[in-house]
């Protein structure tokens, strides 16, 4: 946990806080140490940024929350265009 809050510049406790909000949740060791992923990583350090410019921790987790899910809705919208073509729309067809 230490070498990880070192890595993104934040304290083992802001990690906690972030592990009690839900917004990571590491896995454990067989020793019982926390281990984070570089996801996680990534995602902590944007919940740092939003709280380093004055947002609460609580909104700074929901925040990044709904940025990733508005990526992965991104992600499967491009997926879905990639695959139907992007006249095909949610099914309609034009009328010609």
């Amino acid at each position: 946990m230490g070498r990880a809050a070192e890595m993104i510049g934040v304290t083992q406790n802001f990690l906690r806080a972030l592990g009690e909000t839900r917004l990571i949740t590491p896995l454990r060791s067989a020793g019982g140490h926390r281990r984070y992923s570089r996801c996680q990583l990534r995602i902590a350090a944007r919940a740092r940024e939003l709280v380093d410019q004055g947002t609460p921790l609580e909104a700074a987790c929901r925040i990044v929350t709904l940025e990733d899910q508005l990526d992965e809705a991104q992600r499967i919208n491009t997926e879905y265009l990639r695959i139907t073509g992007p006249d095909d729309t949610l099914g309609e067809t034009t009328a010609a």
